[in-house]
């Protein structure tokens, strides 16, 4: 059983707690099925060291498990990792995060580069993603009113605090997901095929039974030749439905 990284330095008034959904990417990415699948994708130690992107990092508890256990996950420690998140407060919570957990575990070998305060993964330059992790924002609820984003991610002005108001947006901000709870998703779906790298790139969404996965995995599977996409975690069920549900999406080689 590989640790947990400590998030006890986290505020949870504005940036999201490690939950169920965040537990289960954790034991999704050290099971044995997906060590070995990655092993055998990155374990090349003469090919150029794989670069993981988390978006919407929250507390960083997921990043920093991937950065920590590199060794173990992908069978080599020049592991670089990446971040994003469109909290300013997640993001500085996040980096922290991962440094500490690098430091107790991997004694610096695996390269943490930064999170990044942005939307989604429109940063990223074509194709340069290895392994992408997204928990998005999944609950069906309305979305925020990013109108006021720029005011709410960051301490008022004059102010030593942020105010109950600010902090509600910025949890809204980690799990509404719009209808379905699909919106967010549906935009970063869009992206993945431009931001995987060709030859060895593999992303991981977490879904709920109500983003409807065997329709989302369906989907996927049509984007073209050697899409591929499969359920490789679970987590719970109710009514008969997998609860949470982690997909794998890769390309296979042509």
């Amino acid at each position: 059983m590989l640790p947990t990284p400590s998030t006890s330095h986290v505020c949870y008034d504005r940036v999201y707690e490690p939950a169920e959904d965040s537990y289960l990417l954790l034991d999704t990415l050290s099971a044995a099925s997906e060590t070995a699948f990655l092993q055998d994708r990155f374990n090349n130690a003469s090919s150029t060291p794989p670069l993981v992107l988390e978006v919407g990092v929250g507390s960083g508890v997921v990043l920093a498990f991937v950065a920590a256990n590199a060794g173990t996950i992908f069978g080599r420690h020049d592991v670089l990792t990446l971040g994003t998140d469109i909290n300013s407060f997640a993001c500085r919570a996040a980096a922290q995060t991962v440094r500490d957990a690098i430091q107790e575990r991997e004694d610096g070998r695996s390269v943490f580069t930064d999170v990044v305060n942005g939307d989604l993964a429109t940063a990223m330059r074509p194709h340069s993603v290895d392994v992408f992790i997204f928990n998005p924002p999944y609950v069906p609820a309305e979305l925020p009113d990013l109108s006021c984003h720029d005011k709410y991610n960051k301490v008022p002005e004059g102010k030593k605090a942020t105010s109950f108001e600010q902090d509600s947006y910025l949890l809204e901000l980690s799990y509404a997901g719009g209808e379905d709870g699909m919106v967010v998703t549906n935009r970063m779906l869009e992206h993945i095929p431009g931001i995987l790298s060709a030859d060895r790139g593999v992303a991981y969404v977490l879904l709920c039974a109500q983003n409807k996965p065997e329709v989302v995995k369906q989907r996927i599977r049509e984007w073209g030749a050697g899409w591929m996409a499969e359920s490789v975690g679970a987590s719970g069920k109710k009514a008969g439905w997998e609860k949470l549900v982690i997909v794998r999406i890769w390309r296979n080689a042509i």
